[in-house]
Formats: C-alpha cells, structure tokens, sequence
C-alpha cells in the first residue's frame, strides 16, 4: 500500500518489483484515459471497502466501470467481504440526493450498504445500464452475518487511519466530524475512534452522551495529541467510543446525536469546517456531500426531539434491501 495524506492526490509511479507503470487514479483524473488502457486484454479489480458510501473505492470502482464499458474491455472484480457484515438490517441512510453527488458519493445509494462490491458492481450495472463486461469473483466461506473478527484471518489496514476493526465500525459516523472543527482523531492510532478539542471537557461529554444512548455504545473520556491533520500537536481532550455490541451497531445516529450535543454543549466554539481535497478543493459543503443531503447543517438547528425525530427518518433505509436483492452473491 502507498500511504498517503488524506485527501491529497498521489501521483503516477513504478512498480519496484516489475518495472510496470503505476497510473493514479486519486491525481489529475479519476478515470482512466484510452492511453492508459492501450494494449489492455482485461482489467481486475481486487481492492477492499469498509462498507460505507464515502470510502471512496467504491467510486474508483464505478470509474473504471464506466472506461472498461466504453471501451470495451472486460472488468474482473476480486470480491472481498464486507468487514462490518453484509446484514441488511444494518444498512443506514441518508440516501444520496442527486444534488449532492461527488466523489465521495456519485449515485443514490446508503451510507452504509451492507453489500460487497462485487454486489454494489452487479448492481450499478443493471440498474444504470453501464454495460460493462463484468466478472465477479466470488469469495468463499463468507457469511453475510460475519463481521471481520470473525473471519479468523490476521487484520489487514486498508487505508492509513483505518488501522482497526473498532474504526470501520465507527466510521461512517465518526467521519462526519470532518466537516466540523472537532478532531475525528486522524493524527492518532484512534482514528474514527475518538472525538475531541483543545477546549473540550472529556468529561462532561462522556457523561452526557452515556446518558443519551443506549447500551450498545459508551463513552470514555480520553487526551489525545494528534500528530498531524487537525490540532496537530495540540493536547485535545475528547470521548472515544467503544461499541459494546457490534451485531446491533449502527454509528450514523450516534455520529448525528454526537455533533448535535457538543454544538449545544460548546455553542461558542464549535464551528463546521471546509474539508479540502483533491476532488474538493475549497472543501466547502463537505456535510452535505457526506449525508448525500442539501442544507444539512440545518439538521443541527432543530430542537433536540424534532432533530431525533428527523435523524431516524434520514438512517432509515425501507427499499434498500429490496433493491440489490436480485444482485446479491452471498
């Protein structure tokens, strides 16, 4: 893996061991150019996903999609399981508005899927008619129900700040601290685990939010000091998640729930932030293109029972299993 830092783009390279050209598709395109794809019989795709509509593999994925039907060159995609379950049940909105599509959410689908890619390329293949050549590999022994401690194989990071499984769990909620000036704890070995700023009190926020949640989730009080991305090198006191009952787990409320409190706690400081990267350079509307929804710091306003009321409806996903029910291997 190359590392990089987040959101920055990585360039084109060689690979050491065969002298092959490395061509980036996180740079100046996304997509590969018919240049790229001269002299190709077939394409494979073999990368993992943590299951959530913003981790952006999928979206590489859909790109490739796109060239391998234009031109005409089979697509073989090497499945992976889904590390947080392929349960259904679990699936969570908001689905992505046609208005907020980006790269970090091109097509109207859940935060998170519960699908593997393999099934989300089956999917988006059909209901988009992209007439893509398409092979899926299947995997073996995988049940839709497992969670990756239960795959009885070593961890393997699968990006820099995903360095564990309690992180994918947590992530689809926890990054949408990114568009806030609250530290998700990039910079740390708690990445997505953490929530915290140099002017927050640790304390009275574990004991407020414990209050607030069920038993599935609790909050400790924890200081960190991030190395690098937001507070780099500044003492910040937070919360870190520990999620008590992972089958049951669902993190876009907990994530909504969290951000809605330290606003209310902290109305003085606490800001929503740009997040700029290399697809969104003046990082600006990040909420929005996160939960795939228009006017989403709006949310935050209501009064605490209509917010509650109103997040339930946006994570609730009715039609969703249905939907890639037809597409589904496993």
């Amino acid at each position: 893996m190359v590392d990089g830092p987040d959101g920055h783009p990585m360039p084109n390279g060689m690979d050491a061991l065969t002298g092959l050209p490395v061509i980036s598709l996180y740079g100046q395109k996304l997509s590969p150019t018919a240049s790229d794809l001269s002299n190709i019989d077939i394409l494979v795709f073999d990368i993992p996903d943590i299951g959530c509509r913003f981790y952006t593999y999928l979206w590489t994925l859909s790109y490739l999609m796109e060239a391998a039907a234009f031109h005409q060159i089979p697509l073989v995609v090497l499945d992976r399981p889904n590390p947080v379950s392929g349960n259904l049940s679990l699936a969570e909105g908001p689905m992505l508005a046609a208005s907020e599509a980006s790269f970090i959410g091109r097509w109207n689908m859940p935060v998170r899927h519960s699908c593997t890619l393999g099934e989300l390329a089956q999917y988006f293949n059909a209901t988009r008619s992209m007439s893509t050549l398409l092979e899926v590999v299947s995997c073996k022994g995988w049940d839709r129900s497992d969670f990756q401690p239960e795959w009885g194989i070593p961890f393997v990071a699968t990006s820099p700040a995903i360095q564990d499984f309690a992180s994918m769990l947590l992530y689809p909620g926890l990054c949408l601290l990114e568009a806030t000036n609250i530290s998700e704890g990039r910079g740390t070995h708690l990445s997505f685990q953490v929530a915290g700023a140099p002017w927050m009190n640790g304390k009275q926020v574990a004991k407020l939010f414990n209050q607030l949640v069920l038993e599935d989730l609790s909050a400790l009080p924890i200081e960190f000091e991030p190395f690098h991305s937001k507070y780099a090198n500044q003492p910040c006191a937070g919360i870190q998640l520990q999620v008590l009952e992972p089958p049951f787990f669902q993190s876009m409320s907990y994530g909504l729930l969290l951000i809605k409190m330290i606003k209310e706690l902290y109305p003085k400081q606490f800001q929503w932030s740009p997040y700029p990267t290399s697809v969104n350079k003046d990082g600006q509307r990040h909420l929005n293109k996160l939960l795939g929804i228009p006017d989403a710091e709006q949310l935050f306003d209501l009064p605490l029972q209509s917010f509650i009321a109103q997040v339930s409806k946006l994570t609730f996903v009715a039609d969703w299993k249905e939907a890639v029910a037809p597409y589904l291997l496993y």
